[in-house]
């Protein structure tokens, strides 16, 4: 597919290029071509896209998935040609240069693509900032010289790079739009048939087969160590898939939890959480997806002990998990390597459900944080980028 040159296209009719490089990616990358279409009807747009981008009509030049083997060890014989597509498509957008590019997350693949564009006068937006704010903040020479504008799904983003003169929009969270305002608790324990007249527990030791081997036997652990001071407790444990669940499975056997009053329902961690009093999650993205819910949650995690001090010498942030980030100060308990056990674990359990009120000041918290990250991102963000090629095509007939 070749595109006319930038020069000869009416200031009506933009061509946008966007490269999305997973599931997360393609659906923001659909929001944002929806709503540029809003302001720019005539706008065309190419790049490397997913189902949700191409039903918005943008041209894919090569297979999103193939970009998804970026970083993972497994997969390192086909990083030859993760690469070959990124020099096949730097040539295409050189020949025929775009009013913008949008590098959706896949820093690895976009942030090299985006300083060879912007080093040819391509403007570069890069939606979703690396997490160069918590750790390896040597990146940011290779941000800078990468990215004409910034996108940013956290407001103390925004802070970061606008202290760094790097131009930077704050456009929300797309999760943060999804989940109801107020989850409904009760219409989740019916759809999974938990017991309503029970304090439900929620279990999520992690996503990966890496993860439940440090978390699995924790959890259960700490579900015995707590069902032992409460029989009045009822245990959910979320697996991703069927793989995870017989590891988990096989970790409930190994360590004699077969009596706890536990159910394990696989692929639907969300609603689990909504039908949760409390929540017990590995650290990450759950994290974020609990205190969207208003769940109390206690955070943990474990790694080994080299990983472990790696991570303390790069960091440059005080906590590990987001709601804390976002807050500025410990909101929830975070329980992290070797204060990881089930005594500590449980006991920030109980201190929930023995003490309602602050239950309920945490619930005040997370809903106005909710309506923080609350910002209509999709809007935002392509009124940022058609901004951007507005300003562009004026300094052009200026």
């Amino acid at each position: 597919m070749e595109l006319s040159a930038n020069h000869s296209r009416p200031e009506s009719s933009p061509v946008v290029a966007v490269v999305a490089g997973e599931v997360s990616g393609d659906l923001l990358g659909a929001g944002i071509i929806r709503e540029i279409r809003k302001l720019l009807p005539n706008a065309k747009f190419v790049g490397i896209a997913g189902p949700h981008m191409k039903e918005q009509g943008c041209a894919s030049l090569y297979d999103m998935d193939d970009l998804t083997v970026l970083g993972i060890f497994e997969a390192i014989g086909k990083i030859s040609k993760v690469l070959w597509i990124r020099r096949k498509l730097r040539n295409h957008l050189l020949r025929n240069p775009p009013d913008i590019f949008v590098g959706i997350d896949a820093p690895d693949f976009n942030l090299t693509l985006e300083v060879a564009l912007k080093k040819h006068g391509i403007p570069c937006v890069h939606y979703v900032s690396p997490t160069v704010w918590a750790w390896r903040q040597y990146r940011l020479k290779k941000i800078k010289r990468a990215v004409s504008h910034m996108l940013t799904l956290l407001p103390f983003e925004e802070r970061f790079y606008r202290e760094r003169d790097i131009p930077v929009t704050f456009v929300g969270h797309p999760m943060a739009e999804e989940i109801e305002l107020h989850p409904d608790m009760i219409l989740a324990r019916r759809n999974l048939d938990l017991p309503a007249d029970k304090v439900i527990v929620a279990l999520l030791p992690g996503s990966r087969k890496s993860e439940l081997e440090r978390h699995a036997a924790l959890f259960i652990e700490t579900a015995k160590w707590i069902h032992k001071r409460n029989g009045k407790l009822h245990f959910v444990a979320a697996p991703v898939n069927e793989a995870t669940r017989a590891q988990f499975e096989a970790a409930v056997t190994e360590a004699s939890g077969e009596m706890l009053p536990l159910t394990v329902i696989t692929g639907r961690a969300r609603e689990i959480m909504t039908a949760a009093d409390v929540v017990v999650l590995a650290s990450g993205t759950a994290a974020l997806e609990a205190a969207l819910l208003k769940k109390p949650m206690v955070v943990t995690y474990k790694v080994s002990f080299a990983t472990y001090w790696m991570v303390r010498m790069l960091s440059h942030v005080k906590y590990y998990s987001m709601p804390n980030n976002l807050a500025g100060k410990e909101l929830v308990p975070e329980l992290m390597q070797y204060d990881a056990t089930p005594e500590k674990i449980g006991r920030a359990v109980e201190r929930y459900l023995a003490h309602p009120e602050l239950k309920e000041q945490l619930l005040r918290e997370l809903e106005k944080m909710h309506l923080e990250l609350r910002q209509d991102g999709d809007r935002r963000a392509a009124e940022a980028v058609v901004s951007i090629i507005r300003q562009k095509k004026n300094r052009i007939h200026a």
